[in-house]
C-alpha cells in the first residue's frame, strides 16, 4: 500500500506564501487596471468624469474601512473564509460594473462590491496571515514578497485588459475578469487555519480587540504611521485612476498609457521586494520618509518638464519603484509594535487611513477635473503632501510598545 506523503512544515508554508502572493496579484489586478475603462465606459453611457470618480472614490472608501473588518475577522476564524468571500464579491462587482444601467448601479459594483472584495482579499489579510507563518526576521521580506505579487497584478492586467477592450469592448471585458475572479476561493485553501510560527508567540500578549485598539491609538508612533499612510493612499490612487486619461487628455497616444501602467507594475515588483531587503537592513521609519520625500520629487520634475512619451517611460520606471514600497515596511512596524495576534485588525486601521486617503485622491481629481479642465491641482497636493509625510514618519520609533505586565511574566 502506497502512503501519500505528508506536507512539511516548511512545506506548508511555502505553499500557503505561495498562494497568497497570487491572490493579490488577482485582487490587485483588475483595480489597478480600472482607468483603461473610463473613457470607453463614459463614452458609450454618456456618465461624466466624476462619476466615474465618485465610484471608484467610494470604492477605495469601502476598502478601506472593509480592511480592519475583515482583518479581524481573518485573526478570529482565520484567513480562508474571509479569501472565500473576497472572490465572490469581486466576480459579482465586476459582473454589475459591465452591465450598469445608471452611475448608482456603477457605484455599487465597481465602488462597494469590487471595494469589499479587495479589502477582504489584499494586502492587510494576506500580509497577516503570513506574517504568523515566518519568523520576526523573515516578516519584511515575505512582506515585500506579497507586496511584489500585487505589483506583479498592475503589470499583468494593465496591457491584459487594454487588449481585452480592444477585442471584445469593454463590458464583456469586466466579465471575463469577474470570472477570473473565482480563481480566489480556491487558491485560499492553502491559507486555511490561523498558523502561528512559535517563534512569533513570545512577543504576544493576552488581550481583547477592544484592548489593541486603545493600546495602538494610545501609541505616538501608530498614530504618526496611520497619517502618513494617508498619503501614500492619496499619491498612488489619484494616478491609478486618472493617469490614463490626463495623458489622453495632452495629447499622448494611449499606447503610452499601458506601456505606463504596465512599467509601474513591473517596477513595482522590483521596488516592493527591493523595500522588503532594505526593510531588514536600516531603519523602516526613515526609509518610508525617504521613499515620500523621493515621491514629491519625481511627480515636481514631471510636471515642470514637457511631457512626452520619453518622460512618461522615465516618471513610470521611477514611480514604479516607490509605488508599493511603502506596504512592507509599514506593515513590519505595526508587527514590531504589536506583534501578530491582531495584525489584521492594527494594520487594517492604518490601511483605512491609506483608503481616506485614496478616496480623496480619486474624488478630488475628478471633480476638480469637471470644474478646472485640468488636474494640475490635485498632482501639487499630493507633493506638499508628500512632504508631510516625510515628516510625520522620521520621529517614528522602531521597537515594540512598553508593557511592564508581560515583561514581568
Amino acid at each position: 500500500m502506497v502512503k501519500t506523503a505528508e506536507r512539511t512544515p516548511a512545506e506548508g508554508v511555502t505553499l500557503a506564501i505561495l498562494a497568497g502572493c497570487v491572490i493579490t496579484l488577482l485582487t490587485f489586478g483588475p483595480r489597478s487596471a480600472m482607468g483603461f475603462f473610463q473613457i470607453p465606459m463614459l463614452t458609450d453611457n454618456g456618465w461624466n468624469r466624476d462619476d466615474f470618480g465618485l465610484a471608484i472614490a467610494i470604492q477605495n472608501l469601502c476598502w478601506g474601512f472593509g480592511q480592519p473588518l475583515f482583518g479581524a475577522i481573518a485573526d478570529k476564524f482565520g484567513t480562508a473564509r474571509v479569501l472565500l468571500l473576497s472572490g465572490l464579491l469581486y466576480a459579482s462587482g465586476l459582473a454589475l460594473t459591465a452591465v450598469a444601467p445608471s452611475p448608482f448601479f456603477l457605484t455599487v459594483g465597481s465602488g462597494v462590491l469590487v471595494g469589499l472584495a479587495i479589502a477582504a482579499g489584499s494586502f492587510g489579510v494576506v500580509l497577516a496571515a503570513f506574517a504568523r507563518r515566518v519568523s520576526a526576521e523573515q516578516r519584511s521580506f515575505v512582506f515585500g514578497l506579497g507586496t511584489a505579487a500585487g505589483s506583479a497584478g498592475m503589470f499583468v492586467f494593465a496591457p491584459l485588459s487594454q487588449a481585452l477592450i480592444e477585442s471584445y469592448g469593454w463590458s464583456d471585458s469586466l466579465l471575463i475578469l469577474s470570472v477570473l475572479m473565482l480563481l480566489v476561493p480556491i487558491l485560499a485553501l492553502a491559507l486555511r487555519g490561523n498558523g502561528r510560527n512559535s517563534g512569533n508567540l513570545a512577543a504576544e500578549i493576552d488581550q481583547t480587540m477592544g484592548a489593541a485598539l486603545r493600546e495602538a491609538f494610545a501609541t505616538r508612533g501608530y498614530v504618526l504611521l496611520t497619517s502618513g499612510f494617508f498619503v501614500c493612499g492619496f499619491q498612488v490612487a489619484f494616478i491609478t485612476a486618472h493617469f490614463p486619461a490626463f495623458l489622453a487628455d495632452i495629447g499622448i497616444a494611449p499606447v503610452w498609457a499601458v506601456t505606463a501602467m504596465a512599467l509601474i507594475g513591473f517596477f513595482n515588483i522590483i521596488g516592493s521586494i527591493a523595500s522588503g531587503i532594505i526593510g531588514q537592513r536600516t531603519s523602516k521609519p526613515h526609509f518610508l520618509a525617504w521613499i515620500y520625500i523621493a515621491r514629491s520629487i519625481v511627480v515636481t520634475a514631471f510636471l515642470l518638464t514637457p511631457i512626452t512619451p520619453a518622460t512618461v517611460v522615465v516618471f513610470s520606471v521611477v514611480m514604479g519603484l516607490l509605488w508599493l514600497s511603502t506596504v512592507a515596511p509599514t506593515n513590519a512596524l505595526v508587527a514590531i509594535m504589536f506583534g501578530t495576534r491582531y495584525l489584521g485588525l492594527l494594520g487594517g486601521v492604518v490601511f483605512l487611513s491609506h483608503q481616506i486617503g485614496s478616496f480623496l485622491g480619486v474624488w478630488l481629481g475628478g471633480y476638480l477635473f469637471v470644474r478646472t479642465g485640468s488636474y494640475d491641482a490635485v498632482w501639487w497636493i499630493g507633493v506638499v503632501l508628500g512632504l508631510f509625510a516625510a515628516l510625520v514618519h522620521w520621529p517614528i520609533r522602531e521597537e515594540p510598545v512598553d508593557r511592564p505586565a508581560l515583561a514581568a511574566a
